[in-house]
């Protein structure tokens, strides 16, 4: 009796590709992912984009007189603006395999240039994040660690879905550091088999990232010869004196006498404020963009007080230094939306599946030229840092 092949069906190959690329993705699998099925009809384009909303926040009163206060609900847009795919090219008795082998010489070298790809873009936005671990010059060790869980504790971070991301660094020299203490038998064999480290200092997950890529400061030094220009400035923006060092996006910086209040009671903790920059700036007298925003009142008040007049700027790092960032953050502090692409008509076969707010979209065409059968493998997506406070960068060597 002959038994016919079974032929692999694009909802097969779809669904194995989907499984590989999140897989794949350790900082987009632990961050908010929003997936968006009102597109699952009419399919969605490069520049569509869907709204979340923040939390509202709010100031507490003393004493039995109501002071009654606004709600004024906040929300960011995330733009689907990015779509990448891979392409590649099988025949029909390729099909014929079984998913396993199918899947290991076609579908995963495939995958995971692309997974590589859009980690590296979703990891851009630790450049978005303020809060800062200096360990420039030093190897990483379980201090520095802990010096991040109390960043985020001190923002009031919830102490469930927070993940440590390591470059390989600094995976390197936290293993080493940690290879001692107390651990149980079959985590601490794999700090010695796998060089990856387990659950500790308060972080329900620690991951290594080889896409965590080094990055550069501006030309200003730690002490950058810039004082504020104007007192009283809230806001988004500081207007600074004339000088000629250059900030790059990324870089963090402080204001002489602007200290981080409770994110609750609103009291001075006695720690500066720390701000990112959040474009490149040139240098000379000007508006140096930062993120969060001075808040100096009302339930969003983040600081005690605006810079005063002639405020010294302070950097973390010195002059065109390079530091390696590792990555400590709630789940909450990013979100990676995806959304589904439309599905052509009049093509060989095609497929479109949705996992865990990823969706991935797959179709084979015939070529009549060249008697090939091109496919091409898309994810449609956007990502944006919705709540910056929920995250912390530790930078050393």
């Amino acid at each position: 009796m002959t038994v016919a092949n079974t032929i692999l069906t694009p909802q097969q190959i779809t669904r194995e590709a989907l499984r590989i690329l999140h897989q794949k993705l350790n900082f987009v699998g632990s961050i908010n992912r929003q997936y968006d099925d009102s597109f699952a009809k009419s399919g969605a384009k490069i520049g569509d984009s869907l709204k979340i909303r923040l939390p509202n926040e709010y100031t507490v009163r003393t004493g039995a007189t109501m002071v009654p206060q606004d709600t004024t609900e906040t929300s960011v847009t995330l733009q689907v603006a990015t779509q990448k795919g891979v392409d590649l090219s099988f025949t029909a008795i390729d099909l014929t395999m079984n998913l396993d082998d199918f899947s290991s010489r076609i579908i995963e070298p495939a995958v995971s240039v692309l997974a590589a790809n859009i980690e590296a873009d979703a990891l851009s936005m630790a450049l978005d994040v303020a809060q800062t671990v200096n360990n420039i010059g030093s190897t990483l060790n379980l201090r520095q660690a802990l010096l991040a869980r109390k960043l985020l504790t001190d923002a009031l971070v919830p102490t469930s879905d927070r993940t440590l991301l390591l470059n390989t660094q600094d995976n390197v020299d936290m293993v080493d550091n940690l290879k001692g203490l107390f651990q149980d038998s079959a985590t601490i064999s794999k700090q010695y088999r796998d060089g990856l480290v387990g659950r500790t200092a308060g972080f329900g997950d620690i991951y290594e990232n080889t896409l965590l890529s080094s990055q550069a400061t501006g030309t200003a030094a730690a002490t950058t010869g810039y004082t504020v220009n104007g007192a009283g400035q809230t806001g988004s923006s500081i207007i600074v004196q004339t000088g000629t060092a250059t900030f790059k996006k990324g870089d963090v910086i402080t204001f002489a006498g602007v200290n981080r209040v409770h994110p609750e009671t609103k009291l001075d903790t006695g720690n500066l404020m720390q701000f990112v920059v959040t474009a490149d700036y040139a240098g000379g007298a000007g508006t140096v963009q930062i993120s969060p925003a001075i808040a100096t009142t009302g339930g969003r008040q983040n600081v005690t007080a605006a810079p005063a007049n002639a405020a010294a700027v302070s950097k973390i790092g010195g002059a065109s230094a390079i530091y390696r960032p590792s990555l400590a953050y709630h789940k909450d502090a990013f979100a990676f939306a995806t959304a589904d692409l439309v599905m052509p008509d009049g093509v060989d076969w095609k497929a479109r599946e949705a996992f865990d707010g990823i969706s991935m979209r797959m179709i084979r065409q015939y070529n009549i030229n060249n008697d090939t059968f091109p496919a091409r493998i898309d994810v449609l997506y956007g990502y944006k840092t919705l709540r910056a406070q929920l995250a912390a960068r530790i930078l050393s060597n």
